[in-house]
């Protein structure tokens, strides 16, 4: 038999993380935003590269080194919601020799650049059709003031979409679209790639292809119009393409126009998604299925109690920076699963949510959005045991397939 395919593209960058910034300095004030939307820096939120340089007159290493004082970053970490998606899928399906996952994206000849495949080439990912491009790479500058809101602390971030800028439709050529499974993953902050969805998902779909689409806050859209529903690609021809959709419900509500995850839910339904999830922090995540893919299914699933648990005796060093990404690596693991499994049999949603739902949780023990194995099947067998105690705590309301089970063949029902 030949492998199940998982073929990825969208975003992965290097999160350079700057601490002890001063918001209330004068360099900070330099740069600081003096009316909505005009590109200047506003604690808590991001702003493009290219913005603050229009804003400012001043390049983006110029503008690092005087709020930095030509500091180094205190850390590096790969981010990018597609790729750290990816890797926990990875990592969650260690040991099926079966399923082979690739990724496309784009990186400069920076050193960044060299980091980024450097960190995916620790992972079972291939990355042979990774395209590398004069300049720099895609970075994510994150500012940190732990003084600030009276001691609580915040961030600032600044995303270089560089060479992100230079991945095409046309850069998906056949060896992607072999994929079983297509994943387009977070393509909000790789524009052209973005803006040309639409037409990838309709070449999948004629392949006969599962098509996955993850989102990311649209913070191009939302600069071009605050009031307005953000497109996803040319047109919502994009929705009826779509047999599975991962969203947060921030992002819900953009691309849907609403103002309730209820309503967003509506939305994707009656536009045709084929089935979607809709996590929001804490609160329970929001699924659906039409029985296209996935059994036909409705509901809602808690967060986990045993990582809450977990949390409050928790005295090490972790974030939640990550944890959508590794949920819906959970999710896109599940799926795999069960489409390579025995069959025939009905895909269970709430049962890849659950891996989701674990996976996320996970996330909030280590820093940055990507766990570094020390040995192959590390963090799948951590998972193990916060999905079976997930699988526990919802059992009177939705039955979950076991975890060996569903990482030996699938679980199909």
């Amino acid at each position: 038999m030949p492998p199940f395919i998982i073929s990825g593209t969208g975003c992965s960058l290097a999160d350079l993380l700057y601490t002890n910034i001063d918001f209330g300095g004068k360099p900070f004030e330099k740069y600081r935003s003096r009316s909505p939307g005009d590109g200047g820096l506003v604690p808590g939120k991001l702003v493009f590269a290219e913005e603050i340089e229009r804003f400012s007159g001043v390049g983006i290493h110029e503008i690092l080194g005087e709020i930095t004082g030509d500091s180094t970053p205190a850390s590096r970490n790969l981010g990018g919601p597609a790729v750290v998606a990816l890797i926990n899928a990875s990592q969650l399906l260690s040991g099926r020799d079966d399923i082979t996952l690739t990724f496309i994206a784009a990186a400069g000849d920076d050193d960044n650049g060299a980091f980024i495949r450097r960190t995916i080439a620790e992972s079972t990912l291939d990355i042979r059709h990774y395209k590398v491009v004069p300049g720099d790479s895609p970075v994510t500058y994150v500012l940190s003031d732990p003084r600030y809101h009276d001691g609580q602390g915040e961030r600032t971030f600044i995303n270089n979409v560089a060479a992100a800028w230079q991945l095409t439709p046309e850069d998906l050529e056949e060896s992607f679209f072999a994929g079983d499974i297509l994943l387009f993953g977070a393509t909000g902050l790789v524009p052209r790639l973005h803006d040309g969805v639409t037409e990838l998902l309709r070449r999948g779909k004629e392949l006969d292809r599962k098509t996955v689409v993850t989102t990311v806050y649209d913070f191009r859209s939302e600069k071009r119009d605050p009031n307005g529903r953000w497109p996803l690609g040319s047109s919502d021809e994009s929705y009826r393409l779509i047999d599975l959709l991962i969203t947060d419900r921030e992002e819900a509500l953009r691309l849907s126009g609403t103002s309730s995850t209820e309503e967003a839910a509506d939305f994707f339904e009656g536009h045709g998604v084929g089935a979607f999830a809709i996590t929001s922090g804490p609160d329970p995540v929001r699924f659906f299925s039409n029985g296209s893919l996935f059994a036909e299914c409705s509901g809602n699933l808690p967060v986990s109690e045993e990582v809450g648990r977990r949390l409050a005796s928790f005295t090490g060093a972790g974030d939640t920076t990550g944890c959508g990404d590794n949920f819906a690596g959970g999710v896109i693991a599940s799926l795999a699963l069960q489409l390579a499994g025995p069959k025939p049999g009905a895909i269970d949603l709430p049962s890849a949510c659950a891996l989701g739902i674990a996976s996320g949780g996970f996330a909030c023990f280590y820093l940055g959005g990507t766990f570094h194995e020390r040995r192959r099947g590390e963090k799948r067998d951590a998972i193990e045991p916060i999905y079976e105690a997930y699988r526990g705590q919802v059992r009177s309301a939705t039955p979950i397939i076991p975890f060996d089970r569903m990482i030996a063949n699938g679980g199909r029902r």
